[in-house]
């Protein structure tokens, strides 16, 4: 880093260089704004970090020293270099003194970019009805805001109407009912039942939304998006399920309990992981092992004399839960690990059904006759969720679920700004974590319908029209909607639905288009510097 820091320094128009530890610390951010004003300095480069997650917030410190946000430069000597250099320090120091020459070469080509103010529409929508998506309703109403609930169904509470109890004993129905109650008699809340989305247009502060509902199309404006569209049990595939009246799901089971059927004197046998961590499938549901303790609690306590088995790979009692799970075993359920090459066998046998498995303390085979099974079965993401992404424009991961901008920077934003996230939409997750980010997604949407106006991006796409044949070849590439043809056959871009993703720059075959603040001006002169010649 020292040699760095003094090769820096002999670069053309660098007029200050220094080291620091954590350049994104509060400490230095002070200082970068008083050195700013000590030297005079119009133009700003850190090296260290990835701008991915950084580069606003030293753009925020330049601001604040007087300069135009987009003054600044980031090499990320980091993710970039050191890190897939680490064994190899000399051509790691070689590489990272290239891509600070490259940025001082980009840097003094920079020039301050605009920003345009629009209007913002003071309402939220909240698309799904279940838990989260009526916490975050009642949530932003609080703060004032109207809110539009879009739920598919012709009733709301979502997967809470497949439960009736908490592992610590308390009533989802009656809860569930309460906050139905408190939506539906918020005069700020207004719920579309039975409602599917045709097509949502437009940007942060300024969406646009068709409901289709009863075959007749509503339009609703809006200012931000919550996505709360939650998840869904599986059904099995394996264990004789569908085959077996005996055989069902823990969802199933707690049904069966709550309406009163007895389990005296009967064996109970639990299996989990059915069509989680598996091949295909290698996420943890999350909130199985819950609802078995949960569940074999219950069987135990109204019927003492119930044997319960609960066969699993590890069980993950999430948060505080532990103490659950022991109190099961001081019930008398009975836990016995099984590996997922010696999974349980299940047949029919002729007093009831035969479970066959491989008991790891006694290292010998157990079989149980069981006179119901009860199979956690895997949360899957909502059938929807592929074509909710598409109209939103918002991306889903490997497993099917909504993906977040930023695990730990921004975890309830997407990509798109705007539109938030919350809920089993997410990820699989508990009703305590489910109520804790429908809060953070309302938390988030206020924080846009609050303001009266939204500055857009300013690393947009810029056409030049002379150059421009009308091709519309960038319309075509554009993932945000953000170009169009005119009437004199030329693109246009609407800066505020446009994010500089640069999509239409490489796609333009005349160079009619360059991306502000990525012009080919300033690329060709980073190309030139990494060639070693100087600028």
């Amino acid at each position: 880093m020292p040699s760095l820091v003094d090769y820096a320094k002999t670069l053309p128009y660098v007029v200050y260089a220094e080291e620091n530890l954590y350049t994104c610390s509060q400490d230095t951010q002070k200082k970068i704004v008083e050195v700013i004003k000590e030297h005079d300095l119009n133009r700003v480069i850190v090296s260290s970090c990835t701008p991915r997650t950084h580069e606003p917030l030293f753009q925020e410190t330049i601001r604040e020293a007087g300069l135009n946000p987009h003054l600044f430069e980031m090499a990320n000597i980091r993710d970039q270099c050191s890190w897939v250099h680490m064994h190899n320090e000399d051509v790691a120091t070689s590489k990272a003194a290239d891509l600070i020459r490259m940025a001082v070469a980009k840097a003094r080509l920079r020039y301050p970019l605009p920003r345009q103010t629009v209007g913002i529409n003071q309402k939220a929508l909240v698309i799904g009805g279940g838990l989260a998506g009526m916490i975050s309703a009642i949530a932003v109403s609080e703060q004032g805001y109207p809110v539009h609930i879009v739920e598919k169904e012709n009733e709301m509470g979502g997967n809470l109407r497949n439960l009736h109890y908490t592992i610590d004993g308390g009533d989802v129905r009656e809860y569930m009912e309460t906050i139905i109650q408190e939506v539906e008699n918020n005069p700020l809340i207004t719920v579309h039942k039975g409602a599917e989305i045709e097509e949502i247009k437009g940007f942060i502060g300024n969406f646009e939304t068709t409901l289709a509902q009863e075959e007749v199309l509503t339009e609703i404006g809006h200012g931000a998006v919550i996505v709360a569209t939650g998840a869904r049990e599986s059904k099995p595939t394996e264990y004789m399920y569908g085959q077996d009246e005996r055989v069902v799901t823990q969802l199933e089971f707690e049904d069966k309990i709550s309406q009163g059927e007895s389990f005296g004197g009967k064996t109970v046998v639990m299996i989990q992981c059915v069509g989680s961590r598996e091949k295909g499938r290698p996420y943890c549901s999350r909130v199985c092992c819950t609802d078995a303790v949960k569940n074999s609690i219950k069987v135990k306590e109204k019927y003492p004399d119930a044997q319960v088995f609960i066969l699993y790979r590890d069980m993950r009692t999430y948060g505080f839960k532990e103490s659950f799970y022991e109190e099961a075993r001081e019930k008398g359920v009975i836990f016995i690990r099984y590996d997922t090459d010696q999974k349980p066998k299940v047949s029919k046998g002729e007093s009831g059904i035969e479970v066959m498995t491989k008991d790891h303390i006694l290292g010998e085979d157990f079989r149980i006759r069981a006179d119901h099974l009860v199979l956690s079965a895997a949360i899957v993401p909502g059938k929807d969720n592929e074509e909710l992404a598409q109209l939103l424009k918002v991306p889903i991961n490997e497993d099917g679920f909504f993906l977040e901008a930023h695990v730990k920077l921004r975890p309830v934003d997407f990509a798109v700004e705007g539109v938030f996230l919350a809920g089993m939409a997410h990820s699989p997750k508990l009703i305590s974590e489910t109520i804790s980010q429908a809060y953070a997604a309302a938390s988030r949407a206020v924080s846009v319908i609050s303001q009266e106006e939204y500055v857009t991006e300013a690393t947009t796409a810029l056409v030049t029209d002379n150059l421009c044949s009308g091709c519309g070849l960038c319309v075509e590439a554009c993932p945000y909607s953000a170009i169009e043809l005119t009437e004199k056959g030329v693109a246009e871009v609407n800066s505020a639905l446009c994010k500089g993703c640069g999509l239409c720059n490489a796609t333009c075959r005349s160079g009619a288009i360059q991306q502000r603040g990525f012009d080919d001006h300033q690329l060709l002169q980073m190309i030139s510097a990494s060639l070693n010649e100087m600028f």
